[in-house]
């Protein structure tokens, strides 16, 4: 039986577009535009944010060897 994953979250600083490219107004010798590509610096390009473990969330502290 296939084990599915939950979807991650989506990145709120880019809303799921992590990605853009960026015209700079100069042209190549060729007359292309010249462009930048741009990533997100919160996801670093993908999309996503990874899920948080809930100790670290809260605060909370692992519990003493025994």
């Amino acid at each position: 039986m296939p084990q599915h994953t939950p979807p991650r979250p989506i990145c709120g600083h880019c809303d799921g577009f992590p990605t853009v490219t960026i015209t700079t107004g100069q042209t190549t010798p060729d007359g292309q535009h010249q462009t930048i590509t741009a990533n997100c610096p919160a996801c670093h390009g993908t999309g996503h944010t990874t899920p948080t473990r809930a100790h670290t969330r809260i605060g909370a502290l692992a519990p003493w060897p025994t």
